[in-house]
């Protein structure tokens, strides 16, 4: 008896060599729980508020340990600068408030992420040799901290009223679903939907089931095994694989990046449905984008969003002039490539996009930009631009990127094709399945919930109940974090 306690508490605790996942069989268990206890509260609000705020937060001490206490503090501080903003007289008054605010958002990413970047910056330029300093980084500190600005930076534009709750804003920072990878979301999006009825149809029951299916899927299927398989063997040692090998390394990662971080969007955007809270899309089929503006419109559509309405627009956007925009949109490249990462690599993958979007303006106002001929080979060169620049977002270093940009330009031998199609079959099996997966009929995806939502509600969960057990099985078993946990 005192043995199965003691194996209870320690599932309860957290653990960093086996952070909580959504593709652990720990958040299974975890989240029928949740779900099983979920209808007694469910329609009385206060209740089911306190409810999902506890179990978020015990969901981030298992992802994150202690530093649950850092989100907090976030939260509590973003809220009393929101108060401070919206009840200060005077513009002199509230912009000092919302510089305190960026102090603090800025201040507390920068040292947890920035810190040991900034030292080996200076260590290279200045030959000197000082010291890394031990600082974990938080999971998921660039999305709570960007949801939590952005309600202060709203009620700074006067698009928003303070939230007189803090439980209720704690709750909103902290939802388990997307609080680690998000989708970004706003107060103003948000916030409304605490105090609504739980209203679940089987429509939004059968949209849920196919994105956690789908999620489930892009994750412990194709993205996992494209990782452990392949992607991490061809990006860490490129000399060893021809240049064929490290150009389909490539692609694969372009197609490991996408599932691994649109899964994650989808499962968390699918879990809320389930406790009756809509998250905004994050993800519409990038790599069917015509251009690099079109691909920012379609990938992580919640960051590039509050990066135009936060940096961009304030910036003065497409106000002032050719020169000044296109200004603009690099210094906003440029900070959303460090936003994903201390490395200079991160910084040059924002700027090729940067500088791919100011040529995107100039060529979008053409007449040939409308041909629908043009628009598929643009679509082509557009994802390929897309997966060159993702050897400068992946690869470990500079260095690393040229290396692999070399073998892909001067060992590369087409006849080796049979031979690689051979010798990788599984690989290049998931990635024919998965790029044509990507690019089916967006109306492929409704028939699928269509038929789902026609189906008793017995037999949709014991569908998707065997869904996921055979994904749990099919899985890579090493199980990957999610990439963007990083960030």
């Amino acid at each position: 008896m005192t043995q199965i306690l003691n194996q209870i508490l320690a599932s309860l605790n957290y653990n960093p060599q086996n952070p909580l996942l959504f593709n652990s069989s720990f958040f299974l268990f975890f989240f029928i729980v949740v779900l099983l206890l979920y209808p007694l509260l469910a329609n009385h609000y206060r209740s089911r508020t306190w409810y999902l705020l506890l179990v978020s937060l015990f969901f981030y001490f298992k992802t994150s340990g202690l530093f649950v206490i850092l989100l907090l503090i976030t939260a509590a501080i973003n809220f009393g600068f929101g108060h401070a903003i919206y009840y200060s007289k005077g513009r002199s008054a509230k912009r000092w408030w919302l510089f305190c605010s960026l102090i603090w958002n800025l201040g507390s990413l920068g040292y947890f992420k920035y810190t040991n970047f900034i030292i080996d910056t200076i260590n290279q330029i200045s030959g000197g040799s000082l010291p890394a300093m031990d600082i974990f980084l938080p999971i998921g500190i660039s999305f709570f901290t960007f949801q939590t600005w952005s309600y202060t930076l709203d009620i700074y534009f006067g698009n928003l009223k303070p939230i007189h709750s803090f439980k209720d804003f704690a709750f909103f920072v902290s939802f388990f679903p997307q609080l680690v990878a998000g989708p970004i979301v706003r107060a103003s999006y948000f916030i409304p939907q605490i105090n609504k009825k739980l209203n679940l149809d089987k429509d939004t029951i059968a949209r849920a089931l196919v994105l956690i299916f789908a999620g489930l899927l892009k994750k412990g299927i194709i993205a996992d095994y494209l990782s452990v398989n392949f992607v991490d063997r061809v990006f860490d040692n490129p000399t060893l694989f021809s240049g064929m090998e490290n150009l389909f390394g490539v692609y694969a990662y372009a197609l490991q990046i996408y599932c691994d971080f649109s899964g994650y969007s989808d499962i968390a955007i699918g879990l809320a449905a389930l406790l009756g809270f809509d998250l905004p899309i994050n993800f519409n089929s990038p790599y069917k984008a015509h251009s690099i503006t079109d691909f920012w419109r379609r990938w992580h559509i919640s960051l590039s969003t509050w990066l135009r309405d936060y940096l961009y627009i304030p910036l003065g956007g497409n106000r002032k002039g050719k020169v000044r925009t296109h200004l603009n949109l690099m210094t906003t490249m440029l900070l959303g490539g460090l936003w994903h990462g201390a490395s200079w690599n991160f910084v040059l993958w924002g700027g090729l996009h940067g500088v791919a979007l100011v040529l995107d303006k100039a060529w979008i106002n053409t007449r040939f930009a409308r041909s629908h001929i043009v628009r598929f080979f643009s679509t082509i060169v557009t994802f390929h631009f897309v997966c060159f620049s993702w050897i400068f977002f992946r690869s470990r270093d500079f260095e690393n990127s040229l290396t692999i940009i070399k073998r892909i330009t001067s060992s590369f031998h087409g006849s080796l094709f049979g031979h690689w199609i051979a010798e990788y079959r599984v690989i290049a099996l998931l990635i024919v399945i998965g790029f044509l997966a990507h690019w089916q009929p967006d109306s492929w995806e409704k028939s699928y919930r269509n038929f789902l939502a026609r189906l008793p509600l017995p037999l949709q969960s014991l569908i998707m109940a065997l869904v996921i057990w055979i994904l749990f099985q099919a899985r890579s078993s090493d199980i990957q974090p999610f990439i963007y946990f990083q960030f």
